[in-house]
């Protein structure tokens, strides 16, 4: 299970904040792609790729209030309909749903949601999620 951290940067090896800007790059089309990005911060794409699902950007002042979550859900119906009513349930409010055609009886998802509310951490709110029938995969992406 994940447990998450907010860490003063100040204490940590600087690869990580080179991870969460390189992606901020990709994001922002400030690199072309993986490579320019990493070549332009001076750490390795093995690096990169080491950390790029461990660490996140928190925007100061806004500490808990978003978060985005990526999924893989079989082609059934209900899924979607059961990831919601867990939102819901737990006083999460939906600001963007985006799902792909699903190809080959799987479909990605995204959600972004308002977290405020929420009474749950985070890592016992994913696991919930996860253990919802249909859901392949579920992956926080962000979070402010």
């Amino acid at each position: 299970m994940k447990k998450f951290l907010i860490i003063d940067s100040t204490i940590l090896p600087s690869v990580y904040e080179k991870v969460v800007e390189a992606k901020e790059m990709l994001r922002t089309g400030k690199a072309k792609g993986i490579t320019d990005a990493v070549k332009k911060l001076g750490i390795s794409r093995s690096t990169f790729y080491k950390y790029k699902d461990h660490v996140f950007n928190v925007s100061e002042g806004m500490i808990g209030n978003k978060a985005t979550v990526s999924f893989l859900l079989n082609h059934e119906p209900g899924v979607l309909s059961s990831i919601l009513r867990i939102l819901a349930e737990n006083k999460a409010n939906v600001l963007t749903i985006s799902q792909d055609i699903p190809i080959n009886k799987i479909a990605n998802l995204s959600i972004t949601f308002d977290m405020s509310n929420m009474e749950l951490e985070m890592d016992t709110f994913l696991t919930i999620l996860k253990r919802i029938s249909g859901v392949v995969r579920v992956e926080l992406i962000a979070m402010e």
